[in-house]
């Protein structure tokens, strides 16, 4: 006795498509996406002797060669930073705050700065650094 089965039909190829777009939707987020908050000035951080590699997240205070103040790459006072900082800790109170300082930058503009976050109750100041190079030390 000989059993015929059912002849089956043929499965269309949608998800071919559906990956092609999704890989389109990837390449094009990646392109217009801002991989981190850079500074509306040059800031050219110092070189590190030891260390770790820096932690990901959490807001950037850039500080430039003159003083100058930029928040998220958006410009900010002095005067104001104590607001802007109150604000993001708002929104996340395990806020990790990187100060990406020049290494010409004066001391004296970027402690007060560690102190402040402190006080308004940042948990965690990462200070940005360059890694060292075998070219930077000769």
């Amino acid at each position: 006795m000989k059993l015929n089965r059912p002849a089956r039909n043929a499965q269309s190829e949608t998800i071919i498509a559906l990956i092609d777009v999704v890989f389109f939707l990837l390449v094009f987020f990646m392109l217009i996406g801002r991989m981190d908050a850079t500074a509306p000035f040059e800031v050219t951080p110092p070189i590190a002797t030891s260390g770790r590699d820096m932690p990901a997240g959490g807001a950037t205070l850039a500080v430039a060669r003159d003083g100058a103040l930029a928040l998220d790459n958006t410009p900010v006072q002095r005067s104001e930073l104590e607001r802007e900082i109150t604000a993001a800790l708002d929104r996340d109170s395990n806020l990790r705050l990187r100060v990406n300082a020049h290494r010409d930058a004066e001391l004296r503009h970027v402690l007060p700065l560690v102190g402040l976050a402190e006080s308004l109750g940042v948990r965690d100041v990462v200070l940005v650094v360059t890694p060292e190079t075998s070219q930077a030390n000769p």
